[in-house]
């Protein structure tokens, strides 16, 4: 187990970056997206239909959306026991799949795991941005995402070419998961006083763009849009490709959508500072958009490589560039903005796997589910393009 207390400020900030990243690391790339990687295993194990899947991680993104709704008030101060907490029931949750062959049992878990995963993502950015007060250091808390995603899918890799059941290969992420836990166990514990000799620059604001009604409904929509296209592929990626990459494990491809993540959360925020909102948004959504159709058009393995990385690359840079908007909005509403886009994309993502499901079902094919999903991308991409009124971001930014 690590201590920072005794190093440089600089090296004590770079390691609260490091210990809220692998708490996103565990909660999100284990505990939110493994389970895409291990259900192809299940479904050939006859452990799960593709029906009982669908609903599995429908219920995760169900679970996701009830995690953010039941932290919309949670303090700075509680945020290091919401970390342990999600942590410790995540790796409860990935390791009682050994034992669950009951697909009822099976999605009911996947729905705590969600719970866990919204958790996870809320209570580390407390913890980091605002109990620790170390807000430079969320974008690489933020590529956790994506490096869970890519570990995790290794040490899934590993397990099928060593020919482990789906059981096994559960126990393999429990304990691993559970390692890089212990590593930064101690981090989590330091005290928020920590980082009080370390100071950075602060950007200061940019152009003013009024906040309107309107552009806050609009951003729900594009939101909502977004959470739907991006999660057909997200969720079906190694299963669709199942049999069309001779010789390549299609989670091989799944940890190279992972790993596509990581930097995106850097790339997308600076863009958003150089470019502005609107050009940003544009990009990430149009380049979202081609690469979830990508696969439709072939499964051959460089249109297998680019939808992963185009996707994998883009879908974390949604979510960094739309949530700073939202709290620009905030004050155009009633309502609680940000609750508002938890929700409407969490909605946008439990509809894409039972859309995908009755699409397959009905057409033999994941190609209409993709199609689906990379026109809600363009149709959220043009409402963007349409909005003339928002051509800058005003620079408060979460990252």
């Amino acid at each position: 187990m690590i201590s920072a207390i005794r190093y440089r400020p600089e090296i004590r900030a770079f390691l609260m970056s490091v210990a809220a990243c692998v708490v996103l690391i565990i909660g999100m790339g284990y505990g939110r997206f493994a389970f895409t990687g291990v259900m192809p295993v299940m479904l050939q194990e006859h452990i799960l239909s593709l029906t009982a899947g669908n609903f599995a991680a429908s219920a995760n993104y169900a679970g996701y959306l009830l995690g953010a709704l039941l932290l919309t008030k949670a303090r700075p101060g509680d945020a290091r026991y919401l970390c342990f907490g999600s942590v410790i029931v995540t790796l409860l949750c990935i390791a009682v799949l050994a034992w669950l062959r009951l697909p009822a049992a099976i999605i009911t878990v996947r729905g705590i795991a969600g719970i866990c995963s919204a958790v996870s993502l809320i209570s580390a950015s407390l913890w980091l941005l605002q109990h620790m007060k170390h807000t430079n250091g969320a974008p690489l808390m933020y590529a956790g995402v994506g490096l869970g995603i890519f570990i995790s899918a290794e040490f899934i890799s590993l397990g099928k070419f060593m020919a482990l059941s789906s059981q096994a290969i559960w126990i393999v992420c429990a304990v691993s998961a559970a390692v890089f836990f212990l590593i930064i166990f101690r981090l989590i514990n330091s005290p928020p006083d920590l980082l009080a000799s370390y100071s950075t620059q602060v950007r200061s604001g940019s152009k003013y763009v009024p906040c309107t009604r309107t552009a806050a409904y609009r951003l729900l929509a594009v939101y909502g849009l977004s959470g739907f296209g991006y999660i057909i592929t997200a969720t079906y990626l190694p299963l669709f490709l199942s049999g069309s990459l001779a010789g390549i494990d299609p989670v091989q491809v799944w940890a190279v959508f992972g790993l596509a993540a990581v930097p995106s959360c850097f790339f997308w925020h600076r863009l958003v500072q150089t470019k502005g909102y609107r050009v940003s948004f544009m990009l990430n959504l149009f380049i979202q958009a081609i690469g979830v159709i990508l696969p439709a058009f072939s499964h051959s393995l460089i249109f297998c490589l680019a939808s992963a990385l185009l996707v994998g690359f883009t879908f974390m840079g949604t979510v960094t560039i739309a949530i700073p908007e939202a709290r620009r909005l905030a004050t155009a509403v009633s309502f609680n903005m940000i609750a508002a886009m938890t929700a409407v994309y969490g909605i946008g993502q439990i509809a894409g796997p039972l859309a995908a499901g009755a699409l397959y079902s009905a057409t033999g094919s994941f190609n209409p589910s993709l199609i689906a999903a990379a026109s809600s991308l363009a149709v959220a991409g043009i409402i963007i393009m349409l909005d003339t009124s928002n051509k800058s971001l005003a620079e408060e930014n979460i990252l």
